[in-house]
């Protein structure tokens, strides 16, 4: 049985498509007779508070479905202060080195960037221990920092991109979760060898089943996952023209006090909020709406929202909303329709034009099928397997 370390700064009981990817990878190899080890924070995300049952400790060890998870210690903020959170990525790199000194390491380790500098201190650490690296890329940052307006192009930026291509240089893979990313990485190290590994799911497909009627003939229209800065769903609630839709919000974050003080500003409008649920209960919930909407508030190179893997596996129409690599995807399988990105009026115009009946079961099972055929999970992993 050969052992595999995965490195990653999230990982469920945290939420979110990024711990939901790496559970699955963990989960695939570990069904695919690997030795599986994570190592990854006390859990804290998206709170920025460690979970109650993790408080007080330093470590936390436990065998979960088969594999081994070590919880290490990280000071854990939301702060937007740039130097604060520097110091949150430098206590986990600290709680890292600790573990590798006193530790024995798998000869195949998989490391999760961003954030960056984690990466860093395990490429760096690692190489010199002759370790194979696997270096997952799911955004690129700096270059989505920029795009998103939360980095400016200065001395601290360059640093960032310093530190992008060292992490590149000295993994031995590259996965990107996008033909973006692997472009990028490319053009910056042509002869580095790299997978395309997208973040497809992996989970029971529940059945259809037809939408709850609310308000006759409106679609009803849901979006659900983190209600942070990058998806913009307080813009998105201010921008749209509810004639013909009802939005229903579920998810947590950074907006979410200003769009429940929105919502109960403004009681005329068709919006409600519904707070958080697991992902499995999401995965019921999501039956009992028309459409799903995918939006970015920028466009970031690189970025392909795991969303339209997720709605496409459960066959729920998708209206996608932030351009790119994203938009080609709805487009090119026909599992819903694009407006572009950043154009609100856009946005309206093609909810006026999308008819209710044209959401019908008919369409779910051909976005289900065109899911089964294109998104493939086990096929992927496969044959990622193949270059461990």
């Amino acid at each position: 049985m050969k052992e595999i370390l995965i490195i990653t700064s999230y990982f469920p009981p945290e939420i979110g498509a990024a711990s939901n990817r790496i559970f699955h990878l963990a989960e695939g190899l570990k069904e695919r007779n690997f030795k599986v080890s994570v190592i990854t924070p006390l859990p804290n995300y998206p709170t920025g508070k460690i979970f109650t049952p993790y408080r007080g400790k330093f470590r936390h060890t436990s065998d979960e479905k088969g594999m081994t998870i070590h919880r290490l210690w990280i000071y854990a903020t939301v702060s937007k202060n740039k130097v604060i959170r520097l110091l949150a990525m430098l206590s986990y790199s600290l709680s890292l080195i600790l573990y590798f000194l006193f530790h024995k390491i798998p000869t195949t380790v998989i490391v999760q960037s961003p954030p960056l500098l984690v990466a860093f201190t395990c490429c760096t650490f690692l190489r010199s221990k002759k370790r194979k690296l696997i270096l997952n890329v799911s955004d690129l940052w700096p270059l989505a920092g920029l795009e998103l307006g939360a980095l400016k192009k200065n001395f601290s930026y360059r640093v960032l991109e310093r530190i992008e291509h060292l992490n590149y240089k000295k993994a031995n893979l590259i996965l990107g979760q996008s033909e973006e990313i692997l472009t990028h990485i490319k053009i910056l190290f042509p002869n580095k060898e790299t997978f395309l590994y997208r973040n497809y799911p992996d989970f029971g497909i529940p059945a259809i089943s037809p939408p709850i009627e609310t308000a006759p003939g409106k679609i009803k229209m849901v979006y659900a996952g983190l209600l942070g800065i990058a998806q913009g769903i307080l813009r998105l609630c201010q921008e749209l023209d509810y004639e013909h839709i009802e939005l229903h919000i579920y998810g947590s974050g950074a907006e979410q006090v200003n769009i429940e003080n929105y919502i109960e500003a403004h009681p005329e409008l068709p919006i409600s909020y519904h707070g958080e649920v697991t992902r499995e209960v999401l995965h019921q919930v999501l039956l009992k709406y028309d459409l799903g909407i995918i939006p970015l508030r920028n466009r970031i190179y690189g970025s392909v929202p795991s969303k339209i893997f997720e709605y496409a596996r459960i066959g729920l129409p998708m209206l996608y909303f932030g351009g790119g690599e994203g938009e080609s995807i709805v487009t090119k399988y026909q599992i819903g329709w694009a407006a572009k990105s950043g154009d609100y009026n856009d946005l309206n115009k093609t909810l006026s034009n999308l008819k209710k009946s044209s959401l019908n079961e008919d369409f779910r099972e051909h976005i289900k099928a065109s899911a089964t055929r294109h998104f493939d999970f086990n096929k992927q992993l496969d044959t990622l397997v193949q270059r461990l």
